[in-house]
């Protein structure tokens, strides 16, 4: 195998792949996003039940999303390198 064909395949999977890039991506991003609905769906019931307590409920709320946004982050740069 020549080095230019090489290069000419790399050259084609790279423009048919980035579209696929972009699929991958939106379908990761659906699954942070399902998650960060029901991490505050259930701190809103949480605050509801007990008032009192919506000051931590709040803030194990927004661990919560941001450990859960960190899975769309790791999908977009996922999406970058394959």
């Amino acid at each position: 195998m020549s080095l230019a064909y090489l290069a000419q395949e790399t050259i084609e999977t790279t423009t048919t792949a980035s579209g696929y890039g972009a699929i991958g991506y939106g379908l990761a991003a659906i699954g942070p996003g399902i998650g960060v609905g029901i991490v505050v769906g259930k701190a809103i019931e949480g605050m509801v039940r007990q008032p009192e307590m919506a000051g931590q409920v709040r803030t194990t709320m927004f661990l919560g999303i941001a450990f859960t946004e960190a899975l769309a982050l790791i999908g977009l740069v996922a999406g970058f390198i394959f």
